[in-house]
C-alpha cells in the first residue's frame, strides 16, 4: 500500500518547485558555511595514534580544499574523471571530497576493509586517475598495497599517500602550492560520488549520486531531527559509506556545524570524545549503539549532549532502545536506507519510543514507498511484499550498466527487499530478495563469496548464510559439501580466501560440512533451509 504522498510530484521539475532539490552543488555547502562563520570550527580530527585532534576552521577547510583542487588540476583531473579515496575518517578525506566537487571531478570512496581483489576491479572499471590512500592504517601497510597494484592498474596516473613523506604524501602532492583560479565546477546534476555496493551478482555495482541528491538528504535529515548549525556531528560511521560520507560529513557542512572524526572506533575513546566536544547527533549501526551503552556503563563518560542516534542496517533490539533512553536519555530511530537510495523511511524523534524497535521509519520528505505483492499490486497492511521506493534522494543509475534496470514507467525503484506497513505508514523490512548477508552494517557479497570457494580443490558445492548475531546483526555460515576423500575448515576456507585477496570482514565465521545442500526439485538450493540451521548458531562465534 502506497502511503499518503500519492501527491508526490517525483518528476525532476517536481522536486525543484517543490524544494527537496536546492540546484546547489557540494562545494557550495562549504562555500556558503564559509560566508556565514569562517572562524567556526569545522572538523575535529581524533586519530587514535595521536594525543590531540587536529582542528580546522571553516575558513581553513576552504583554503585546503581549493589547494588540493587546483593540485588535481595539474595532475590531470578535469570534470568527470573519478578520484578513488580509501581513506578512514580522516580529514583528508573531507578535503578530497570538496576539492574533487569543486572542479567536477567524482568523489569514489572506498571502504579501508577492501583489498587488491575487490579494489583491482573497482579502480578499472571506473578508470580512476588518481588513488588516494593511508600510509598505515591499523598496521596495514596501504601504501606498498597500492604500488604493488600499479602494473594491473592501466589507467591509473598517480597514488598519493596520506601521512606519506615524500613526493607521493598528500601535502607535498595537494597542499603545499597556493590555490590557482579555479573554472566552474561541478554542476547539481553532475555525478558527484560513485560508490560500489556489493550486489546479489559477483561483480559490485557503482551507484551514482548527484549534488542534488545527496543534499536532498542531509535537508530531509535536518528537518525530521530538527537540527541547525549548532549541532555538533560524530563521525565514528566509516566514510566509505553513504552514512558516514552523506548523513555525517555533508549534513554537518549542510547545517554549518561541526563533525568530530573519530577514525577506530573505540567505545570509550567515543564517548569521552562526544562529551568533551558536546556531541548532539550521530548515525550509526546498531553494533555502535550497544557499544556505548557498554562503556558508559563501565565507567566511560557519559555524553549527555547526545540528543539523537539515526540507526540503520539492522533491526534494533527493544531492549537496546530502552537501555539507551534509561542509561543515556538517548532518543533512537530507525532508518531503512541504501547506497541507491539514501535514507528512505526514518523513524521521527517523537514517536522513536513507541516506533524504532518494531519498524524502520515512514518516509522522508522528498521520498515515496509502495510495497507491491507478487502481482504488483499494493499489498494490504501487515502483509509482505517487495519495496518500492522513488523520490528526491534517489541515485541516477549504476556506472557504464545501462542495462541494468533501475526505475520502472513511474519511476519506481525495486529495492529488493521485503517488507510489510503498518496503519500509520510506517515499514518493516521482513526479508532481502537479493542473496546477501549484511554483517555490522556491511553488505556481504554471498555469491562472489560462493564462486571463490567453488575454486577450492576440497569443495563440491557451497552455500553462504546468515545467522543472527546480537552485536554485528548477522555473521556468515558456510555450508559445504566436501568432495570425496577431502575435508576442509575454517581455517582452511579463511586462509583461502585471503589468498584471494578478499577483504576479511567478507569471510565466513563459520563453517558446517554437510553430506548434501537442501535444493529444490530442479536443483536450486533451498536457503531458507540452511538458515534455519543457521539461527541455532546466534550469537556463537
Amino acid at each position: 500500500m502506497t502511503v499518503a504522498a500519492a501527491k508526490l510530484d517525483t518528476s525532476h521539475a517536481g522536486f525543484r518547485e517543490a524544494g527537496y532539490w536546492l540546484d546547489k552543488t557540494v562545494d557550495q555547502l562549504l562555500t556558503e558555511a564559509v560566508e556565514k562563520t569562517p572562524d567556526k570550527v569545522a572538523i575535529v580530527a581524533d586519530r587514535a595514534d595521536r594525543d590531540r585532534a587536529t582542528r580546522f576552521t571553516y575558513r581553513e577547510l576552504e583554503k585546503l580544499a581549493d589547494r588540493a583542487a587546483s593540485a588535481l588540476l595539474r595532475l590531470g583531473v578535469g570534470r568527470g574523471d573519478v578520484v578513488t579515496v580509501q581513506l578512514p575518517n580522516w580529514w583528508e578525506f573531507v578535503v578530497t571530497a570538496f576539492a574533487c566537487s569543486k572542479i567536477g571531478a567524482v568523489m569514489n570512496p572506498v571502504m579501508p576493509i577492501l583489498r587488491e581483489r575487490e579494489l583491482l576491479y573497482i579502480l578499472n572499471f571506473c578508470q580512476a586517475k588518481v588513488f588516494i590512500v593511508p600510509n598505515v592504517y591499523r598496521g596495514f601497510d596501504y601504501a606498498a598495497m597500492a604500488q604493488g597494484m600499479r602494473a594491473e592498474l592501466p589507467y591509473l596516473k598517480h597514488v598519493i599517500v596520506a601521512d606519506g613523506e615524500g613526493e607521493t604524501g598528500f601535502e607535498a602532492m595537494l597542499l603545499l602550492s597556493e590555490a590557482d583560479k579555479l573554472p566552474s565546477g561541478l554542476r547539481p546534476d553532475d555525478m558527484a560520488v560513485l560508490m560500489f555496493t556489493s550486489g546479489t551478482t559477483g561483480e559490485p555495482k557503482g551507484v551514482m549520486h548527484t549534488s542534488n541528491s545527496l543534499i536532498a538528504c542531509c535537508k530531509a535529515l535536518s528537518g525530521r531531527f530538527g537540527l541547525d548549525s549548532s549541532d555538533v556531528l560524530l563521525v565514528a560511521s566509516p566514510v566509505g559509506h553513504m552514512t558516514g560520507y552523506a548523513a555525517i560529513v555533508l549534513l554537518s557542512v549542510y547545517l554549518g556545524g561541526t563533525m568530530i572524526l573519530q577514525d577506530v572506533w573505540e567505545a570509550r575513546r567515543g564517548a569521552g570524545l562526544m562529551a568533551r566536544e558536546g556531541v548532539t547527533y550521530t548515525a550509526a549501526s546498531t553494533p555502535f549503539l550497544s557499544d556505548i551503552c557498554d562503556a558508559v556503563k563501565a565507567g566511560a563518560a557519559r555524553p549527555n549532549s547526545l540528543r539523537s542516534f539515526l540507526c540503520g542496517g539492522a533491526p534494533i533490539p527493544s531492549v537496546l532502545i530502552e537501555r539507551a533512553a534509561a542509561e543515556l536519555g538517548l532518543t533512537v530511530c530507525s532508518l531503512w536506507g541504501m547506497t541507491e537510495v539514501l535514507s528512505g523511511t526514518l523513524t521521527e524523534p517523537a514517536r522513536a519510543a513507541e516506533k524504532s524497535a518494531s519498524t524502520d521509519g515512514r518516509p522522508l520528505e522528498g521520498m515515496q514507498i509502495s510495497v507491491v505483492n507478487s502481482e504488483g499490486r499494493p499489498a494490504p497492511i501487515g502483509e509482505p511484499g517487495r519495496l518500492l521506493v522513488r523520490g528526491a534522494q534517489m541515485f541516477k543509475g549504476y556506472y557504464k550498466r545501462p542495462e541494468l534496470l533501475t526505475f520502472d514507467n513511474d519511476g519506481w525503484f525495486d529495492s529488493g527487499d521485503l517488507a510489510y506497513m503498518d496503519k500509520d505508514g510506517y515499514i518493516r523490512i521482513s526479508g532481502r530478495v537479493k542473496d546477501i548477508l549484511i554483517r555490522g552494517g556491511e553488505n556481504v557479497p554471498v555469491v562472489e563469496i560462493e564462486n571463490l570457494l567453488y575454486k577450492h580443490p576440497a569443495v563440491s558445492a557451497v552455500a553462504v548464510v546468515g545467522f543472527p548475531d546480537t552485536r554485528l546483526g548477522e555473521r556468515g555460515c558456510a555450508f559445504i559439501v566436501p568432495r570425496t576423500g577431502s575435508t576442509i575448515d575454517l581455517t582452511a576456507v579463511q586462509a583461502y580466501l585471503g589468498e584471494a585477496r578478499m577483504a576479511k570482514q567478507f569471510w565466513p565465521e563459520r563453517v558446517e560440512l554437510l553430506a548434501e545442500l537442501p535444493r529444490t526439485a530442479s536443483g536450486k538450493i533451498q536457503k531458507f533451509k540452511l538458515r534455519e540451521i543457521a539461527a541455532a548458531f546466534a550469537d556463537a562465534r
